[in-house]
């Protein structure tokens, strides 16, 4: 059992000049599973994200982990809409958080070739990362993300910007990851990605948290209106 959870959020709130982006939130979560996030634009779906692994300070409320913050912190990793890239190759890039841990170069090499392979990144090893298409940077961000084996990922909105066939590819990587035992926390507009990876699901609206669910539950009989009308397509404000 990861010593990271449960994951109580209690009264979370952020906001941001005076204005609420999200909370306050009560929330618990485990340590297994696979929890999509959605809502429409302007949810507070990044900002919940970002309050949950801690890069967005909290005007009250807690975020408590089981263990101290920093443990937890060194426990969780985080893959963000657009790919930050370093200005270094592949390798440069997968090697970083490694070596940071305090892993020997050249061992850390080694675990970062067999990273690169797990995501078809393997022939590219010595390439620019600035070179690489959009798809392949975000493979390289999750191999990035995943090669210090966090026991939590948060992802936002990965695949927003890719086409169907990177899109499988990244829903592979993440659902291998979870069967590994890393507990993903990801936001979605894509509903279809949401029934295929979900195995409870967040419905934010306002910044507020309207519906937590298992995801057979949620899809096929959400409780609240605003999740109905979200889930048949209308505009929910």
């Amino acid at each position: 059992m990861s010593p990271l959870f449960p994951l109580v959020v209690d009264g979370a709130t952020v906001r941001r000049r005076g204005k609420v982006l999200v909370g306050p939130v009560n929330l618990t979560l485990s340590a297994k599973g696979t929890t999509i996030v959605i809502g429409p634009n302007g949810a507070g779906k990044t900002s919940f994200l970002r309050m949950l692994h801690g890069i967005a300070r909290l005007a009250e409320g807690s975020v408590t982990w089981a263990c101290d913050a920093i443990e937890a912190r060194s426990r969780q990793s985080f893959v963000f809409q657009q790919p930050v890239m370093m200005r270094r190759s592949v390798m440069g890039n997968l090697i970083y958080p490694l070596c940071l841990a305090g892993l020997p170069r050249a061992e850390a090499r080694g675990h970062a070739a067999l990273a690169a392979a797990d995501v078809g990144l393997d022939k590219m090893l010595d390439r620019p990362a600035h070179f690489l298409s959009g798809g392949e940077r975000q493979k390289l961000a999750l191999a990035r993300a995943l090669i210090t084996k966090p026991d939590v990922l948060f992802l936002d909105e990965p695949c927003s910007s890719l086409d169907g066939r990177a899109t499988r590819e990244i829903e592979t990587i993440l659902m291998r990851a979870n069967a590994a035992g890393t507990r993903l926390v990801m936001s979605t507009h894509d509903m279809g990605q949401a029934r295929r990876l979900a195995t409870d699901v967040l419905f934010l609206l306002n910044g507020k948290l309207h519906e937590s669910a298992p995801a057979e539950q949620f899809f096929s009989d959400p409780s609240t209106d605003p999740a109905r009308a979200f889930l048949n397509g209308d505009i929910v404000e």
